[in-house]
Parts: C-alpha cells; structure tokens; sequence
C-alpha cells in the first residue's frame, strides 16, 4: 500500500476519512495529518478498535479509493 498518496493529499482525502469515520473530529484529522499510525490511534480511541481491527479498516478503506 502506498499511504504517501494520502499524506501527500491529505487536504483532499480529510473529507474522504471523515465521510468513513464520522467520529473522528476536524482536531482529530490535524493531528493526524496523513499518518497511517495516528489514523489508526485515533480509530481505536474513537470506535474502540483493537490494533488490527483499525489496520484492516483503513486498508479496506485505502483499497476503495479511486486513484
């Protein structure tokens, strides 16, 4: 997977994440700011994911995304 295409877009892809995650907030998405590991952080606080269930979210997520 090549997450440098989100942190690269991430202005763009922030209002693609918070149509997926709609708990996460707008302060969430600054803090994470494109990283894959604050994403997935910030799903466990906020869904009550374990580790590798945030994992496979945002990869089922990435997968979805047109390119």
């Amino acid at each position: 997977m090549e997450w440098n295409r989100v942190e690269g877009n991430w202005k763009e892809m922030k209002g693609k994440v918070k149509e997926q995650w709609g708990k996460l907030t707008d302060d969430d998405l600054d803090v994470i700011a494109g990283k894959q590991d604050q994403l997935e952080g910030r799903l466990q606080q906020r869904y009550g994911y374990a580790k590798d269930q945030a994992k496979k979210e945002i990869d089922a997520w990435y997968g979805r995304q047109k390119w």
